[in-house]
């Protein structure tokens, strides 16, 4: 237990303390994530737009895009619109039922996207090779139960450390999150009870997740890597490669700061994050990948013409009124 003060586990409330070392103003740190939270809702749900009404996209890889660019939706939900109302607002508070939720969905959504992202190196395995097996292993129905097993592989995976957390003893005195939302670390540092061995716990099931999911992509990739090279011609290599070198990006970006966060013995001295890496990496995905752009391009072919169309048209029946 915490030396002195008092001590309760029915803590009503959080204070979220935001970025207390940065000098900037609250109206600027509003305008920068306002910004970063609009490109990212647009950015993926132009994705998810795209690959639903594109036939071209209709294929197992694009599938699994669109389902990252959702989980990036939903991850980057649930914590810029709490952090923007707290640069508007005099008091940061956030309720305790709010954090906890806050914590659990961060984290389960985070490790959906890690399974997601290692199914998608199984896929491109696939694609590279065994191609002419892999219309037939990969299925729409395939391709579903796999997604919904990521997706509730994260739920559950987070669901035992979320109630360790909700049942942890917090020093009401000391309820001041020094953080932008509810990470694991800062709210750790405010129990009143010693939290080694859950600390532990989240160690082995971080590492469970990330670099479980990290081994299945580097054999993936691995057998990937020799298959190109044995490929005679440099244009079939060239071909091959470009399938994987977008997904590998993201994959570098997602692994690199998440194993610096959080495969650590002890996560309460940890407060600093690279956040803006769970951003912005699935948009950059998307916008590498030659046939979403070029599915971005018809589509804007085919909807700027008929807005200019239906303008006109507006255009020349108001004259006739006032005519």
């Amino acid at each position: 237990m915490a030396p002195g003060g008092n001590q309760s586990s029915d803590v009503m409330e959080f204070i979220l303390a935001g970025f207390p070392h940065l000098k900037s103003t609250k109206a600027e740190l509003f305008s920068v994530f306002l910004l970063i939270y609009l490109l990212t809702l647009t950015g993926n749900a132009l994705i998810v737009g795209v690959v639903g009404a594109d036939t071209h996209l209709q294929t197992p890889m694009y599938f699994f895009v669109g389902n990252l660019s959702c989980l990036e939706i939903l991850l980057t939900s649930v914590i810029i619109p709490k952090m923007l109302s707290n640069f508007l607002s005099r008091q940061h508070t956030i309720s305790f039922a709010a954090c906890i939720t806050q914590f659990y969905f961060y984290f389960c959504l985070g490790a959906s996207e890690f399974l997601l992202l290692a199914v998608m190196s199984v896929d491109r395995y696939l694609a590279v090779c065994h191609p002419l097996h892999y219309p037939l292993l990969m299925t729409s129905a395939v391709c579903s139960r796999v997604a919904l097993a990521c997706w509730l592989g994260g739920l559950l995976l987070v669901l035992g450390p979320m109630m360790a957390v909700a049942l942890l003893p917090f020093c009401e005195q000391d309820a001041v999150v020094q953080y932008f939302f509810c990470d694991c670390g800062p709210l750790l540092r405010l129990a009143c009870t010693n939290t080694g061995r859950l600390e532990e716990t989240d160690f082995v099931l971080a590492s469970l997740v990330i670099v479980s999911s990290l081994m299945i992509t580097a054999v993936s990739y691995g057998h990937i890597v020799l298959t190109i090279l044995h490929i005679p011609s440099s244009s079939g290599r060239q071909k091959a490669s470009s399938t994987c070198t977008s997904h590998l990006m993201v994959v570098t970006l997602f692994y690199g700061s998440a194993i610096f966060l959080y495969v650590r013995p002890s996560q309460s001295g940890s407060v600093g994050t690279n956040w803006a890496v769970t951003m912005v990496t699935t948009f950059i995905y998307a916008l590498r990948n030659e046939r979403v752009k070029e599915a971005l391009k018809d589509l804007f072919r085919k909807l700027v013409p008929g807005f200019w169309g239906n303008l006109l048209l507006a255009k020349s029946f108001d004259n006739k009124i006032v005519r």
